[in-house]
């Protein structure tokens, strides 16, 4: 029987292999399973107007926080997720330079579905939230993905 690695050692290992988040600037952190930060500062490349951020920038740092709260919980038992759906609410527009943090958390554990929530502040506008946002996740076994042979890389032999 394979042993999970521990969440710490799968989040280093999600942190290499997601592309999206390093190319954007975001930095993930697990507080615990089913709790995360992920934060990014806005730059040029994310504006869609003089100084204003893109819509979608701040739909893709939700996703990612909505899809790690549920990916961090799902790892503790050799699970993934993949977004059923996700809903967001623009509250503040979001402008160049302004840092992003967030802080999403798993409200409900299934056994085929996770639901997570999230916030979006900007601390370096006096913390407003600038957007909300809940998820729905489906749950399935690490073994059908290829990310099974990054945890498990001796069942490759």
């Amino acid at each position: 029987m394979e042993q999970v690695p521990d969440v710490a050692t799968l989040v280093a290992i999600y942190n290499q292999i997601n592309n999206y988040g390093r190319t954007n600037g975001m930095d993930l952190t697990v507080t615990q399973p089913g709790e995360v930060l992920y934060t990014m500062t806005i730059g040029e490349e994310h504006l869609s107007s003089p100084g204003t951020c893109h819509g979608g920038v701040i739909a893709g740092l939700m996703d990612a926080a909505l899809g790690a709260a549920a990916l961090s919980l799902a790892f503790t038992v050799g699970e993934l997720v993949s977004t059923v759906e996700f809903k967001i609410n623009y509250l503040h527009p979001v402008r160049l330079h302004d840092h992003l943090v967030a802080r999403a958390t798993v409200e409900h554990n299934g056994k085929t579905l996770v639901v997570s929530s999230a916030s979006i502040s900007c601390p370096t506008r006096n913390n407003v939230v600038v957007a909300r946002g809940m998820g729905t996740f489906n749950r399935y076994p690490a073994d059908k993905r290829d990310f099974h042979r990054l945890l498990f890389p001796e069942a490759d032999q």
